[in-house]
């Protein structure tokens, strides 16, 4: 595995990096959405963990949430047989309200991170994100929630700070007040404002740690389904629009297998193609793939070679239709 320096925490990182929000199962936010994964099993998940150990997968990305916690404790029941030094270990607060009635009250945010500290079995966590950025109307919340963040890193709870969000534009609205050491946004090659938002000259100017979550779009872009899908409660997949539709899910399928051609002598060359396509203009990037049994880790463990800038955004082109084998 291809490791980078992440950034001006100057941590040594894995280009493909272990996501654990499958880790947590079904799951229901408090407002009744689905925000888990179905087909989680905790014996295949700590196998998972334990392989992406010996693989050189050492950047593992949890959050409180997932799972209510049970993602984070599954970390936790690995230390016997992984070495807690040589995981970097990052986890996330912010989703969990706590009965305050809005995100990041300050006594929540430390309750959260004395349970995240208690759920890993660890002293110190290594990056702690801000989740998301809903810091109440007008940002009334946001002072507070932040200067709760610099006095747990004051206190030696965690060591770099991050922030986290779906909405680039968001984390560009808030990146100059946090200036955060990392940055995690949403982006895979269909859905991708990392440039057009102005996060990626941000980050490359001020020397960031960068971690792109959901990169081949929760399954999607690995064109494994031949038919609409249709998840269960607690599944965050019920809520992409794309899973139930019959196009959608033949035009991956025909778009991974347009691009298999193109890497075939690759032992994944859809993942390779989808994923290391966003390494491309990312030096200090990692990409945080979801990993919930072995099999899934040995796949993982081929990739993080990045595309070169051309091979890259013909992975685009074909994906979204323009590219050659476009099917019309």
């Amino acid at each position: 595995m291809r490791m980078i320096r992440f950034g001006r925490t100057n941590l040594t990182v894995p280009a493909v990096s272990l996501g654990t929000w499958g880790h947590g199962g079904e799951n229901k936010s408090a407002t009744g959405e689905s925000v888990g994964w179905s087909g989680h099993d905790d014996a295949a998940a700590r196998e998972a963990l334990i392989a992406a150990w010996a693989n050189g997968l050492t950047h593992w990305d949890t959050a409180d949430v997932y799972g209510r916690g049970h993602a984070e404790k599954l970390i936790g029941s690995v230390w016997d047989d992984v070495p807690r030094r040589e995981i970097i270990l990052a986890t996330k607060v912010g989703w969990d309200a706590g009965g305050f009635g809005h995100y990041y009250h300050p006594e929540q945010i430390r309750r959260q991170m004395e349970a995240s500290l208690e759920n890993l079995r660890v002293d110190i966590i290594d990056i702690y994100y801000l989740h998301h950025c809903d810091f109440g109307p007008e940002d009334v919340y946001f002072a507070d929630a932040l200067s709760t963040m610099l006095r747990l890193r004051e206190e030696g709870k965690f060591r770099f700070l991050g922030l986290s969000d779906w909405n680039l534009r968001k984390i560009m609205k808030f990146i100059s007040r946090v200036d955060p050491d990392v940055v995690q946004p949403y982006r895979n090659i269909c859905d991708d404002d990392y440039a057009a938002s102005g996060l990626r000259a941000w980050i490359d100017e001020h020397d960031l740690g960068v971690a792109f979550f959901s990169p081949i779009k929760h399954g999607l872009l690995l064109g494994k389904y031949d038919h609409p899908q249709k998840f269960p409660e607690g599944d965050f997949r019920r809520n992409i629009p794309e899973f139930g539709n019959t196009e959608s899910i033949a035009r991956m399928k025909h778009a991974a297998a347009t691009v298999a051609k193109r890497f075939p002598e690759h032992p994944q060359p859809v993942l390779h193609a989808v994923v290391d396509a966003l390494l491309a203009d990312a030096p200090a990037g990692t990409v945080l793939l979801g990993q919930r049994n072995a099999r899934q880790v040995e796949a993982a463990a081929t990739i993080g070679e990045p595309l070169t800038r051309g091979e890259a955004e013909w992975v685009r082109s074909v994906y979204r239709g323009t590219g050659e084998g476009h099917q019309s």
